[in-house]
């Protein structure tokens, strides 16, 4: 009995300590700061985002409800990259499964990076995937992953970022 306490206590921490990390994270308010090396090398930082929605996708090649939601990402990227929707899907495999993720990603358009290769810290600690965040023109965070339901489908990409791409950018 006393080790299902323990255990329960573990799972319990550990949780609290994720959960105390993402809570910097507000819908509405400034992103935290990042930094992604896609795997061609090309930085996305929030600099380089500006002006474009920044759809901040985690995923990884064991995952399979990251390999049902991705199509349906790489549709939306096709119907509203011209219109300033920009995507980069990070991949939490390991640095040794660099080709499985190549391969994976073979099928999509938009820019793949690893998670060892991008400082994504202030997201909070990365316990689950898939994992969504939407930045807008501005930098504001429009969807945390964290919240609500974790899978990204079309409809919900048509809800938070279509309405972003109507709204003038000011500074």
């Amino acid at each position: 009995m006393k080790i299902y306490v323990y255990i329960s206590l573990v799972f319990l921490l550990v949780f609290l300590g994720t959960a105390a990390e993402a809570a910097g994270l507000v819908t509405g308010k400034a992103a935290p700061a990042y930094e992604i090396r896609t795997i061609s090398g090309a930085p996305i930082t929030p600099a380089t985002a500006r002006g474009r929605v920044l759809i901040v996708h985690l995923w990884a090649t064991w995952c399979e409800e990251c390999r049902k939601e991705m199509p349906e990402i790489e549709e939306f990227y096709r119907r509203h990259h011209a219109q300033g929707v920009d995507v980069v899907a990070i991949s939490l495999d390991d640095k040794s499964e660099m080709e499985a993720v190549r391969q994976a990603m073979s099928s999509f358009s938009f820019p793949a990076a690893m998670e060892s290769d991008s400082d994504l810290h202030r997201f909070g600690r990365v316990w689950r995937v898939p994992l969504t965040f939407i930045i807008d023109q501005r930098g504001i965070l429009r969807h945390n992953g964290w919240e609500g339901d974790p899978m990204v489908d079309t409809s919900m990409l048509e809800k938070v970022v279509t309405p972003l791409l109507t709204t003038p950018v000011s500074n």
